[in-house]
């Protein structure tokens, strides 16, 4: 969330981010509830000034044993008048907050502009796209010879855009989640956590997925929780509400989850395979840091993703998003796609962002930099480290042989029982 104080100093500024954003957001609206919130509070401290004046004019009439009740009768106006003002106020003040709640994150200055993913940049690339002396089979062609998963039983189970692992599947899944907390865990120090799988509405407010979101999330019936839609809300809201001391900073956690979008096959592209599914598992990276140095942390933290897809031996590219492709909340983003040879693109592994202060002033997470100095708001930053389908799209497209068989990647190998191939 914008600081409020901050919008009404740099109403250009912020107008031309969002503009950036390719957002619709009423900005003088937001002053003009502004200005009146502001105006019921000066009146209502009038109000509440008198109400004492005539108070303590009762008090000394009933003790001098004079007829007050012209001043109470006066003082029972004023009391209406506070009553109504509040209300007023707090009708305001909700209206205000919506509308604050619906601005997006500024982009940062070096972010490209641009509406889509067409204006997004690549920064580097790292391997060489494996080549065939023939044609590479597509992933779902490769699981159902091997039996790794079976998308039709997924289908009857839960509808389309659903996973049933199977066998060296469900194995392969298991062992990449296991590899990638370990590597995340021994060489890079993060903390691991395992959140809940289920967040309630003040939750999914604090990291940005409502109200912008909310009908790509899934959400229970009693309206009270929803299934995450990443490990980002939970594990970047562990702090919420609290003031830390400077001296808990950094923090870093990691965490699998399993991840629930309805926008799996939104727009009516990669609907084949795994490519784009309700469902999926994911490890993500959070990082809870002071400002000074933030954006040198989204550099580290987009390393600690690119090496898994090092360890693995799989050729990616690092993109950094245009502002019309940035989240809601994220100030700036670079995208890992991995090559995927079966189905012979990019397909994005990793997004790996950075909130500035957006996120922890709507969970209200601060920290004290030194004792009796004010509390501020930390930065946080999160990184998927890696989403499963995709990188197992790319294993299993990359890796194949003309048998039709898959070499295990041999980091993966001692989580496999030393499997080396999959056949």
């Amino acid at each position: 969330m914008l600081d409020l104080k901050f919008i009404r100093d740099n109403v250009d500024l912020v107008k031309e981010g969002v503009a950036r954003k390719y957002v619709d957001v009423d900005i003088d609206g937001i002053l003009a509830l502004d200005q009146k919130r502001r105006a019921i509070i000066a009146e209502l401290e009038k109000l509440r000034s008198e109400k004492n004046r005539v108070s303590v004019g009762i008090a000394r009439m009933k003790k001098q044993k004079e007829d007050a009740s012209e001043a109470i009768a006066s003082m029972k106006k004023v009391g209406q008048a506070i009553a109504s003002h509040e209300k007023n106020l707090r009708e305001v003040e909700a209206d205000l907050q919506k509308l604050l709640l619906s601005v997006p994150n500024l982009p940062h200055a070096d972010a490209p502009t641009g509406k889509d993913d067409n204006s997004n940049i690549e920064l580097r690339s790292w391997g060489e796209r494996p080549e065939f002396d023939f044609t590479p089979a597509p992933h779902w062609e490769l699981g159902e010879k091997l039996g790794m998963f079976d998308l039709g039983r997924a289908a009857r189970i839960a509808g389309s855009g659903f996973i049933l692992y199977t066998g060296i599947g469900a194995r392969l899944s298991r062992a990449l989640i296991n590899f990638m907390l370990d590597f995340h865990v021994s060489k890079h120090g993060y903390q691991e956590v395992s959140p809940p799988f289920l967040a309630n509405r003040q939750t999914m407010t604090g990291t940005g997925q409502l109200p912008k979101m909310e009908e790509d999330m899934y959400q229970l019936s009693d309206e009270t929780f929803f299934l995450i839609p990443t490990a980002e809300v939970p594990v970047t809201n562990i702090h919420a509400g609290e003031i830390l001391k400077a001296e808990d900073l950094p923090r870093h956690y990691v965490a699998y989850t399993p991840c629930f979008r309805r926008e799996a096959g939104a727009h009516g592209k990669d609907t084949r395979g795994l490519i784009r599914v309700h469902q999926f598992d994911k490890v993500e990276m959070v990082r809870i840091v002071e400002p000074e140095g933030s954006y040198d942390e989204l550099e580290i933290i987009t390393n600690h993703a690119e090496a898994i897809l090092q360890a693995l031996g799989l050729p990616y590219r690092v993109c950094e998003l245009a502002t019309g492709d940035l989240s809601f909340a994220a100030a700036r983003c670079f995208d890992l796609e991995v090559w995927a040879a079966g189905v012979d693109k990019y397909l994005e592994v990793s997004s790996c962002s950075i909130y500035e202060d957006f996120q922890a002033r709507r969970m209200n997470l601060r920290y004290r930099p030194a004792e009796g100095e004010k509390p501020i708001y930390p930065h946080t930053l999160n990184g998927s480290g890696l989403a499963l389908p995709r990188t197992i799209i790319a294993i299993m497209e990359n890796f194949q042989t003309a048998a039709g068989k898959i070499v295990v990647p041999e980091v993966l190998r001692p989580y496999l029982k030393g499997l080396e191939i999959i056949e």
